[in-house]
């Protein structure tokens, strides 16, 4: 396992952090602004506004790593300013301030994952990128399974003290910040593409070679409808399972992510990125047409670990095959123009499954996502990738 770097382990090491910090206050956040007086209307506000910050700025920070042919100074910053929105949120409860707070970490997220995926990237081949980029999610997501189970003993040892919890957050984002310090970056050729402005900061789409206009085409429709997992936890808990039982069914997808994104990775550079896309958007139709039937923890727990595998099957190689499609200088826009595009597109995803739910209820919700997401894996399977234009 040589292909996994001293950079790829440390790289990985920063995103468990990080997501531990992130994930301890997940199942909270809800629960802390609904007691500070947020209404439902205005926690919809707050993740509107922070995820169109990540969104807009994945691309702009990522066209700026290409052209200034470095990458770590936008990893480090960024994982440094969602570190410091954790205990942000425990100085103060003014709605203003956990605005600021909360578009600090967004933007912090934004400023570094162009970078960091590119730098990712920059570590491989196109023969092990799979690999490399499952193992990363998957230290990623173990960071998505313990954070959580640090929150519920913390909750079953101090009930309503989230602001000590806000607090505790910050140390494993101060973690992250010491592994980045550690991380060498190989000087690399800058891109000559000039940076294009903030507001438009996904104009590498229109310089894109065609095969990665085909195949991020595909992946942002289906993002389009693919909304927040928190739907399938609201659908568990209308159906009448406890809040400790649907905290433990985000737990347990996310530790079958965990442990499948690297096998996953492995297949994608054995058998190609396109047929494990194409498998894990049919699980993904699978598990959606599913929940709209389940009534019974036992079909909830198998359901959910079927999730877990279409997350594995797709989130790190579809970054891999990305990055394969593009020219090497290049790569940090790429990504980060492929990242925010899908932000901004499940946020849509998001505010429309909400409608939909409000107006004919769950089935429609998530048969229509499900549909969408097998006519997506069809249009993969066919796609013949017209080559690039010299």
């Amino acid at each position: 396992m040589k292909y996994l770097t001293r950079t790829i382990w440390l790289l990985s090491l920063v995103s468990l952090f990080t997501d531990l910090a992130s994930e301890m206050l997940y199942p909270i956040m809800p629960l802390y602004l609904r007691s500070i007086g947020f209404s439902v209307v205005l926690i919809g506000v707050l993740e509107g506004v922070a995820e169109a910050t990540a969104g807009l700025s994945k691309g702009y920070f990522g066209q700026w790593s290409d052209r200034l042919g470095r990458r770590l100074p936008f990893v480090q910053w960024g994982y440094g300013l969602s570190a410091l929105s954790k205990p942000m949120l425990a100085v103060l409860a003014a709605p203003w301030w956990v605005f600021l707070a909360r578009t600090l970490d967004r933007l912090g997220k934004g400023l570094r994952t162009g970078a960091r995926d590119a730098l990712l990237s920059d570590e491989t081949t196109p023969e092990t990128k799979g690999r490399v980029f499952g193992f990363h999610r998957a230290m990623d997501t173990f960071g998505a399974v313990l954070g959580p189970a640090v929150a519920l003993l913390w909750l079953a040892w101090r009930p309503g003290d989230y602001r000590l919890l806000f607090l505790l957050a910050f140390l494993p984002g101060l973690a992250a910040i010491a592994v980045t310090l550690l991380v060498r970056e190989q000087r690399r050729e800058p891109s000559s593409r000039p940076v294009l402005p903030f507001w438009a900061s996904f104009g590498y789409w229109r310089q894109a070679p065609p095969a990665y206009r085909q195949v991020v085409g595909g992946l942002l429709i289906f993002a389009l409808f693919n909304s927040s997992d928190a739907f399938l936890l609201l659908l568990a808990r209308e159906r009448g399972l406890s809040d400790a039982t649907v905290i433990g069914l985000y737990i347990f997808y996310n530790l079958v992510y965990a442990l499948a994104a690297f096998p996953a990775g492995y297949l994608s550079d054995r058998f190609g990125p396109r047929r494990m896309l194409v498998g894990g958007l049919l699980l993904f139709g699978i598990v959606y047409a599913g929940v709209a039937m389940a009534h019974e923890l036992w079909a909830f727990g198998a359901l959910f670990g079927l999730y877990g595998l279409y997350a594995a099957a797709t989130e790190g190689v579809s970054k891999a095959w990305v990055s394969n499609l593009c020219a090497r200088p290049d790569t940090g826009a790429a990504l980060g123009t492929f990242a925010g595009l899908s932000s901004l597109a499940a946020l849509v995803a998001s505010s429309t499954a909400g409608l939909l739910w409000h107006w004919a209820g769950p089935g429609l919700t998530f048969g229509l996502a499900g549909v969408v997401a097998g006519m997506v894996a069809l249009y993969l399977a066919l796609a013949r990738l017209r080559p690039a234009t010299t």
